[in-house]
């Protein structure tokens, strides 16, 4: 048992429960047994002090691709058709050597910016790169994330009218046949799961109409959830218009993709209708405002998504496109970003920690057991130090974390295991896991050339 008390704690809860001070007990099986105001009752366990702290919910990354960790600072002034023409061909010479690297160096520094469940977008899989989506899950049971990584594809290459090269493209078959088998090996559906697989054909300018459609079926055969990109850019509006007669929402809805079984990455440019689809279907949203902004994109209607009841989470997307990828910073990023928009009242503090906690649960068909601080749920928690130089002088600890700079974590749970102590990783070192990062994007580049 872990008691931390002494402690500012922000629930998330259905009441958005805030204690300014107060404890969190977990239990020894991993989950949490007791939250509330005032120090906790005597007992045997571990006793954390978290005077100078704010425990919250752990965060939750809801769009990534961890593989670009070994491609960052490239293309830098693109956008995003032109930073994809320039990578994939890079990319196209990943193997699972590479990928293990670079998602270990990913989660691991994902651990240190308080997240505890990351989902991954990987969708390029060299023929004679090895087994990578293995060597990612392998990366998350070193670092100790929950981990949601998702069995991506391509299926529409130059040739066929698509963006990526033809030689990073699988065929439809294929694809579908190394998806299930993926389900069928990884996936555990127990409401525990430290690993869950998703279904997550890339995007509409790199796969046909047939691997969207039949992916879906294939997900909804198997109860697992369904991932793609969509309305990141004008670019991508533009191809959906000219190729399909029609926007990328209207595209996704014709091809099965609404529900609440989905979440979509980035929604930067969802008209009225297309917002008031997602919200009548539950369809989610992964909203990555650092990314958005790196390639120019735009900046996603937050506020209307949530005024219209969309599950919003956070995801740092890929660290080549946003190569901070640190998820606590992204709090204040997504603030910052709809009050570009919409002024001081577009998003507060509460909401934009609850888009990087329940939101993100939600969008991962993780709410009844991730994303709030209450008695039963899964022990993911992260004890954030407030009483350094950085936040001297803020009272309002809540504030102090998505207004200020970065915060360290003191401690962050996995199911009541801690994964992090006093900033620093407790399962695998941080010098080691950048030192393979560095190695693996030199091989890369070796080979690129």
């Amino acid at each position: 048992m872990i008691v931390i008390e002494n402690v500012a704690v922000a629930t998330v809860d259905a009441s958005d429960s805030y204690h300014a001070d107060g404890h969190v007990v977990v239990g020894d099986d991993g989950r949490i047994a007791a939250v509330g105001a005032g120090p906790a009752a005597e007992g045997e366990g571990r006793r954390v002090d978290g005077a100078g702290c704010l425990v919250t919910p752990g965060l939750i990354n809801t769009h990534h691709h961890l593989y670009q960790w070994a491609t960052r600072g490239l293309a830098v002034d693109e956008t995003l058709f032109g930073w994809l023409k320039t990578l994939y061909p890079i990319w196209g010479r990943l193997d699972a050597e590479v990928v293990g690297a670079a998602a270990g160096a990913g989660l691991g520094w994902l651990a240190l910016s308080g997240c505890t469940t990351s989902m991954d977008h990987h969708y390029v899989f060299p023929r004679d790169g090895g087994d990578v989506l293995e060597a990612e899950i392998e990366a998350a049971r070193r670092i100790g994330l929950r981990f949601h990584p998702t069995r991506g594809s391509m299926d529409l290459g130059q040739k066929d009218g698509g963006l990526p090269p033809d030689n990073i493209v699988e065929s439809t078959d294929e694809a579908l046949s190394a998806t299930e088998k993926a389900i069928d090996r990884w996936h555990d559906p127990s409401p525990g799961a430290m690993l869950q697989i998703a279904v997550a054909p890339c995007s509409p300018f790199s796969v046909t109409e047939r691997l969207m459609s039949e992916a879906a079926e294939l997900a909804r055969r198997k109860g697992v959830r369904l991932h793609t990109h969509l309305a990141e850019t004008d670019d991508e509006e533009d191809f959906c218009r000219e190729r399909f007669g029609c926007t990328p929402t209207e595209y996704a809805e014709r091809l099965g993709w609404l529900g609440d079984d989905v979440w979509l990455a980035h929604g930067v440019h969802l008209d009225d209708s297309a917002i008031t689809k997602l919200g009548a279907t539950g369809t989610g949203v992964a909203h990555c405002p650092s990314s958005n902004a790196r390639l120019g994109a735009g900046a996603a209607r937050v506020r209307e998504l949530l005024d219209h009841q969309v599950p919003v989470g956070l995801g740092v997307d890929g660290s080549a496109s946003q190569e901070a990828s640190h998820l606590g910073e992204e709090l204040r990023q997504a603030l910052y970003t709809a009050r570009t928009r919409g002024g001081p009242g577009a998003l507060n503090a509460r909401e934009a920690l609850r888009l990087g906690t329940m939101g993100g649960a939600r969008c991962l068909g993780r709410q009844d057991d991730l994303g709030s601080i209450e008695a039963g749920k899964l022990a993911d928690l992260v004890l954030w130090r407030l009483d350094g130089l950085g936040h001297a002088g803020i009272d309002d600890r809540l504030a102090a974390l998505v207004f200020g700079p970065a915060a360290p974590v003191e401690l962050a749970l996995v199911g009541g295991r801690p994964v992090v102590e006093r900033g620093e990783l407790v399962h695998a070192d941080a010098v080691t896991l950048a030192r393979e990062a560095v190695r693996a994007h030199r091989r890369l580049m070796e080979r690129a050339t």
